[in-house]
């Protein structure tokens, strides 16, 4: 997988200056462009989108210093639709305008990334991959921001607004496992992962049945195959770090690719924080197949 992803960033290297063709991503990687874009964020740490422009303002930042390309030209050149448009973008990633690159002889480099797999051991995953009918997903959501370590308050604030009696409707639609309250994250931003970006957040019970769902929120959820992870431990420390092990160890190494579908997570008693046990769902298929 790293290897395919590599190449596709050689891809995208030589079509800076053109239109990148994610179809032929899907090609190179033999993955979903969804797949592609969300294992990207994972290790990158940022979006693909992000990746793409700051390398682009990158060789700008050269073109306009050492071989003379106007503002215009290079503006052009690089796919912005105006000089304004950007000279914005390039302010705000530089700190000066282009036009002051020569003048300043200011040089801002963003180096091509490339992927290498490190191994640290083996370290034992739990997980299970199991079939599920369309069900749904029901609830209160809140747009959030991203957060990579600790408890997201806003997340603490949206548990917090659910009413004693909206929790007591909410758990009678549950019929299914693991008729408990789960945390579903989904419409994310192009920056996955990059903890500037936002999602919606939804709190709330899984069920098969078709209505009456009052007020809440409701997400379907069409039928797919889910990889489980389980893990035990402090909380939220373990359960972030197996989900940093999912993207940096397990994905690039199995036969799965990711399918755009809430993420879902699940946390068991949490009277002892120091051994709390906890569910991570990913819907994913194997690679190659069509679904």
């Amino acid at each position: 997988m790293l290897k395919s992803m590599n190449e596709a960033l050689d891809y995208i290297e030589l079509h800076l200056q053109d239109k990148i063709d994610y179809n032929e991503i899907e090609k190179i990687t033999g993955t979903s462009i969804y797949h592609f874009r969300r294992m990207f964020s994972f290790l990158s740490g940022m979006s693909l989108g992000e990746y793409i422009r700051n390398r682009k303002l990158s060789n700008a930042t050269f073109d306009l210093l050492h071989r003379g390309i106007s503002v215009t030209e290079t503006a052009f050149q690089y796919g912005y639709e105006s000089v304004d448009g950007f000279s914005r973008a390039f302010r705000d990633w530089s700190g000066i305008s282009p036009s002051e690159v020569k003048r300043k002889k200011m040089l801002k480099a963003f180096p091509k990334l490339s992927f290498q797999l490190t191994i640290q051991g083996g370290i034992k995953m739990d997980y299970r991959i199991e079939n599920k009918e369309t069900f749904k997903i029901v609830g209160v959501k809140k747009r959030v921001p991203i957060q990579f370590e600790g408890e997201n308050q806003e997340i603490i604030n949206l548990a917090k607004s659910i009413t004693p009696e909206q929790r007591k409707k909410l758990h009678s639609y549950a019929n299914m496992e693991p008729n408990n309250v789960v945390n579903a994250s989904y419409h994310f931003e192009d920056g996955w992962l990059e903890e500037k970006g936002s999602l919606d957040h939804m709190i709330g019970f899984l069920t098969t049945k078709d209505s009456g769902f009052d007020e809440f929120d409701v997400v379907e959820v069409p039928a797919l195959t889910w990889a489980i992870f389980s893990s035990k431990g402090e909380f939220p420390k373990v359960m972030q770090e197996t989900w940093g092990r999912i993207a940096s160890d397990w994905l690039p190494s199995s036969d799965y690719e990711l399918v755009e579908a809430p993420n879902i997570s699940f946390t068991g008693d949490l009277s002892d924080r120091n051994n709390v046990y906890s569910e991570i769902w990913f819907a994913v298929k194997k690679k190659g197949e069509t679904k």
